[in-house]
C-alpha cells in the first residue's frame, strides 16, 4: 500500500499540471502555446529512456531507486511552487521527468518482489489504478485547494506528500545497500538491452500491448466528451475513468484466480473492439465510451500483471516494466494528434474505426508474442531431450 501511494505521487507529477491547467495557463499568460511543453516533457524523457530506467534500477538497486526518486520528486515539487520562470520551470520538468521514470518503473518491480505468488497479480492489479485514482484525487482535492490558495499550494500539497512517503519507506524498509550490478549502464549494453529487450517475447510483450492501450486511453479521455450531446458530457467524461479502475480492482482480480494475464488482456482487447463498433449498430456514443473504458480496464490491470507472470527475475522485470514506461510514454504521445487526426477525415466514424483497429492489433501483437513462447518453449525441451 505504501508503494502505491509512492505511485499516486509519481501519476500526480502529471497530474498536478494537467487537471489544474487553466491556473497553469494563467500562472504563464505570456507564453502563449509553449505552456503546453510543461505537459509534455516527462513524456518525451519516458519515451526515449524508459529502457535506460529499466537498466538504471537494476543497478541502483529497487528501494534505493524508490525512495531517491521520490525525494528528488518531492524537492523538486516544492521548488515549483515558487513559479519560476518559464525556461526554469521546463528544466525543473526535465529532471522531474527522470523522478518520474524512476518510480514507473522501480515501484512496480519492487512490488511484485515483495508480494507473495498467491496475491502478486491481485497486487498488481491493484498498482495498475495508481494513474486514474492519483487524476481522481487531484480533481477531487487539488483543483479547490488551487481555487482556495493557488497553484504554489498544491505544488507545496505535492512535495510534501512526497517526501512524506520517502520518509515513511526509509524506516519500514531502511536505506539498503546498493544490490551487485549485473546488468552494465555502458552505452552499448544500453542499447543492446534495447534490442534484447524488444526481441524477447517476454519482455516485450506487456510493453507491446500497452503502447495500443496508451495510444487511445488519454486520447479517448480527451477527445470523446466533446462529441458527446452538452448533457451528457460531464457524467461520462467523470464515469469513463471510474469503470476502468473499478474493472481493474474487481475483475481482473477475480479472473486472474483462473486465466492468465497474457488470456485477459488479448480478451479486454477484442471486447474493446467489440464494444467500439457497437456504435455502427446505433448505439449512443454515451453508452459506447462508458463500455469502452469498462472493458479497457481488463486490458490495464492484465497488462502489469503479465510483467512478472512473463518475467521472473528483478532485473528483467526491471527492463519489462521500463519497457512498458517507454512504450506507454510514445502512446500518450502520438495517441491524441493521431485520434484527432482521423477524426478531422473521417468523423466520428472514422475515429472509432482507428481505434478498433488498434485495439484489434494490441491483440494481435500478443497472439503472436504468445505463439512466439511456445515455440522457444518447444525448441527448449526439444534440446533437453537431445
Amino acid at each position: 500500500m505504501l508503494l502505491w501511494l509512492a505511485g499516486l505521487g509519481a501519476a500526480a507529477q502529471f497530474a498536478k499540471f494537467a487537471v489544474p491547467f487553466a491556473a497553469l495557463r494563467e500562472a504563464y499568460s505570456a507564453a502563449g502555446a509553449e505552456v503546453g511543453w510543461l505537459l509534455t516533457t516527462i513524456s518525451a524523457i519516458g519515451a526515449v529512456f524508459g529502457m535506460t530506467a529499466g537498466v538504471l534500477v537494476a543497478r541502483v538497486g529497487l528501494a534505493r531507486a524508490v525512495i531517491g526518486a521520490l525525494i528528488l520528486g518531492g524537492v523538486l515539487s516544492l521548488w515549483q511552487a515558487t513559479v519560476p520562470s518559464l525556461s526554469m520551470m521546463l528544466a525543473s520538468r526535465l529532471i522531474e521527468g527522470v523522478s518520474h521514470l524512476m518510480l514507473v518503473v522501480a515501484t512496480p518491480t519492487l512490488i511484485a518482489q515483495i508480494a507473495s505468488d498467491r496475491y502478486r497479480g491481485v497486487s498488481m492489479t491493484l498498482w495498475s489504478t495508481f494513474f486514474g485514482v492519483s487524476f481522481a484525487l487531484m480533481a477531487w482535492l487539488g483543483l479547490p485547494l488551487v481555487a482556495s490558495s493557488g497553484l504554489g499550494a498544491l505544488l507545496i500539497a505535492h512535495g510534501v506528500f512526497m517526501l512524506a512517503i520517502a520518509g515513511v519507506l526509509a524506516t519500514v524498509m531502511g536505506w539498503p545497500a546498493p544490490s551487485t550490478p549485473t546488468v552494465s549502464a555502458s552505452i552499448a549494453s544500453v542499447l543492446r538491452q534495447h534490442v534484447e529487450a524488444y526481441r524477447s517475447p517476454n519482455l516485450a510483450a506487456p510493453a507491446v500491448g500497452w503502447l495500443f492501450y496508451t495510444m487511445t486511453f488519454v486520447a479517448l479521455l480527451a477527445v470523446l466528451p466533446d462529441l458527446l450531446p452538452p448533457d451528457d458530457r460531464a457524467a461520462v467524461a467523470t464515469l469513463m475513468p471510474l469503470v476502468s479502475i473499478a474493472v481493474a480492482l474487481v475483475a481482473v482480480s477475480a479472473l486472474l484466480s483462473v486465466f492468465s494475464a497474457v488470456a485477459i488482456t488479448v480478451f479486454g482487447f477484442l471486447a474493446s473492439a467489440l464494444v467500439v463498433l457497437l456504435f455502427f449498430a446505433s448505439v449512443p456514443l454515451a453508452a459506447v465510451s462508458i463500455g469502452v473504458f469498462a472493458v479497457l480496464g481488463l486490458v490495464q490491470g492484465a497488462s502489469f500483471a503479465a510483467v512478472p507472470e512473463l518475467n521472473t527475475t528483478n532485473e528483467t522485470r526491471a527492463l519489462a516494466n521500463g519497457a512498458l514506461a517507454q512504450a506507454g510514454n510514445i502512446g500518450n504521445l502520438v495517441g491524441t494528434p493521431l485520434l484527432l487526426a482521423t477524426l478531422g477525415v473521417g468523423g466520428h466514424g472514422g475515429m472509432l474505426l482507428a481505434v478498433a483497429t488498434l485495439y484489434l492489433a494490441g491483440g494481435a501483437a500478443h497472439i503472436l508474442m504468445a505463439r512466439a513462447r511456445a515455440r522457444a518453449e518447444t525448441a527448449d525441451h526439444s534440446v533437453e531431450d537431445l
